[in-house]
């Protein structure tokens, strides 16, 4: 058994992680009126951000063809199994396409899981897989132990501004639940099922920092988890919110870094995000 993972590039993870665990990463696609770029390779967070005020970009899928050429490299490379993590299909069509693929590839098994989230709530679960890969963990026991720690991995995010992800049209409940009150600043989480979701409404930027970090603290006070921190154009305040969990007993590991290119055309500047991986 030869057991290969896939995922998008919404995962965030450094390419350092990426290349160290062999995780193969498919780039969604940002579409200007210009031109279409991949994420991650023909385009960065940051380019995104200097064209911002000119042109909101579109965001797209990874494209068919690179999803099945990824497929048959694996199968000629004597893959028989395949785990593919993706980003919450209540977001992108992402998720259903990996599936629509793996259909032409019957000589190889293909499990294509939806981790109900974006960004470090996807990366942990890959890291974990990648872990219990390399361990090599019998195949049916790392889908169930995926599956059981997907449900743990919670998110937290502040907007500072709401422009980017309604013009994205990924705001569904937060905008109807939010209505006339957009000049504050909401703390967004994810449901059940993967779609966006008001954790809470705060009252200015201090404020919204206090709430962001509130549940994190309540979630590590009984047991040890791994924590991602996450911004746009916020790595001052990123840094701040590091230097307050880095020393804590049950943090046992704490990443911080830049949301990917797809994610920050939706959030714009301004985003600060925590994710909590509760261990215990």
């Amino acid at each position: 058994m030869k057991i290969a993972l896939v995922t998008d590039s919404t995962c965030d993870l450094p390419h350092e992680l990426t290349g160290q665990f062999n995780i193969h990463v498919v780039p969604l696609r940002i579409i200007y009126s210009n031109g279409e770029y991949r994420d991650g390779i023909d385009i960065t967070t940051e380019q995104i951000m200097d064209r911002l005020d000119e042109e909101i970009p579109k965001t797209s899928m990874p494209s068919l063809e690179d999803i099945n050429n990824l497929y048959r490299n694996l199968q000629n490379e004597g893959y028989t199994h395949c785990i593919v993590l993706t980003l919450s299909a209540s977001l992108s069509g992402t998720h259903n396409a990996f599936r629509l693929c793996a259909q032409d590839f019957p000589g190889m098994r293909i499990d294509v899981i939806d981790s109900k989230g974006v960004s470090w709530m996807l990366g942990f679960l890959v890291l974990e897989a990648a872990r219990l890969i390399r361990e090599k963990t019998d195949y049916q026991e790392i889908l169930s132990i995926i599956s059981q720690i997907k449900g743990k991995i919670k998110a937290y995010f502040i907007l500072d501004t709401l422009e980017y992800v309604q013009a994205g049209g990924r705001i569904g409940k937060v905008a109807k639940s939010l209505g006339s009150m957009l000049n504050l600043k909401p703390i967004i989480t994810f449901d059940e099922n993967g779609k966006l979701h008001p954790h809470t409404i705060a009252r200015g930027k201090q404020q919204a920092l206090k709430k962001l970090i509130s549940p994190i603290y309540q979630q590590i006070a009984s047991t040890r988890a791994r924590i991602g921190i996450l911004h746009s154009r916020a790595e001052k305040e990123a840094e701040a919110l590091k230097r307050r969990l880095k020393d804590l007993e049950n943090v046992v590991q704490l990443y911080i870094g830049s949301i990917g290119p797809t994610l920050s055309v939706h959030a714009g500047p301004g985003l600060l995000g925590m994710v909590v991986y509760p261990l215990d």
